[in-house]
């Protein structure tokens, strides 16, 4: 399944526009991707199962409360944040990366949606000054790098029922990865979705 279906297969009940919105995905990417690669080769035709269903993974393990701000970390081409903010048109989203070329699909993606929930930025992590509820992303780094980069740009009043945090989407043995944090939750993916790419993807939540 390598269309909208596949998302309408796990999400039932969006919006006319949201499937809009899904759906223009595909030939959005595809015309940026030619211009700037920013999706592998392989990946473009499979970009609902891999790009866009993974990063709802997100979804099904929070519904985000509207008005809850989050940050996403090395976005790439604006995975996770651009599905997420599909969805979630009440939230608002920060994606940032520190290569210009991936910022701009990101803008340009975003123009072409008509979403204005996305706001996008070519810099550090590091350099960022602002708070928010969430930090999310997929598989930027090694989590214990990663914690270091975000743990001061986590908001401190919650409004969620999960209390403020990262949310990473990873693969793998993350055992020695993980060592020495307590307050982290592990979901894998395959409770969420069927499809034999997610038997090995995984939700790390770290409350802050």
């Amino acid at each position: 399944m390598r269309s909208i279906q596949l998302i309408e297969k796990y999400f039932s009940d969006l919006s006319p526009l949201q499937k809009v919105q899904f759906a223009q995905l595909q030939p959005v990417y595809t015309f940026w991707n030619e211009q700037i690669n920013v999706v592998s080769r392989k990946d473009i035709d499979l970009l609902y199962e891999r790009h866009i269903l993974h990063s709802l993974a997100i979804a099904k393990f929070i519904q985000f409360e509207p008005s809850t701000r989050i940050l996403d970390v090395g976005t790439g081409g604006g995975f996770p944040g651009i599905p997420l903010a599909i969805l979630f048109p009440e939230c608002t989203f920060h994606l940032v990366d520190s290569i210009a070329k991936k910022i701009k699909v990101v803008n340009e993606v975003a123009a072409a949606l008509k979403l204005t929930n996305i706001s996008a930025e070519q810099i550090r992590v590091e350099e960022i000054k602002e708070s928010f509820d969430f930090i999310i992303s997929r598989a930027v780094t090694a989590f214990p790098e990663f914690y270091g980069w975000v743990r001061n740009r986590i908001g401190k009043q919650s409004k969620n029922h999960l209390r403020n945090g990262i949310i990473c989407l990873k693969g793998g043995d993350l055992s020695d990865e993980l060592k020495g944090f307590a307050k982290v939750h592990i979901v894998e993916l395959s409770h969420y979705f069927e499809e034999p790419f997610f038997e090995t993807k995984k939700i790390v939540y770290f409350q802050g």
